[in-house]
Formats: C-alpha cells, sequence, structure tokens
C-alpha cells in the first residue's frame, strides 16, 4: 500500500475485526478507504464509487506483489 500512486496515510486503529486473530498466527493488516462524511459502523455510511474502485486496485497490486514474493 505505501507504494500505492494515491494519496494515503498510516492510520493506528484500535478495530479488531478478523486482522486481530488471525494476526496472532501470520501477518496481517486492515486497508480502509474513506467514508463519506467519515461516518462509520452505522446504516448512512457511504463510499464515493471511485474511492471503492481505488481500495479494489490498491488491494489487487498488493496482493499481486505478495504472490510474487515482493
Amino acid at each position: 500500500v505505501a507504494h500505492a500512486p494515491e494519496k494515503h496515510i498510516r492510520m493506528p486503529s484500535g478495530a479488531g475485526h478478523d486482522a486481530q486473530v488471525i494476526g496472532l498466527k501470520i501477518p496481517a493488516a486492515m486497508m480502509f478507504v474513506p467514508s463519506i462524511g467519515g461516518i462509520s459502523h452505522h446504516f448512512t455510511e457511504n463510499t464515493a464509487d471511485a474511492d471503492i474502485v481505488l481500495g479494489c486496485q490498491v488491494f489487487a497490486d498488493a496482493a499481486a506483489k505478495i504472490l510474487k514474493g515482493n
């Protein structure tokens, strides 16, 4: 993700989700995309389509690099 050309920031997070449990056995990470208005974990949470597409592209690139051993 650090190699993504798009603007990004590192964020400490108290969120656990599955990464918290999986991370006990193997390296794990979480990737976040912006929510409109910063709303999270609420039925009004929404993310712009462009941000979803960018998130998918960054994820696919990171997965490809991991599979190639980079």
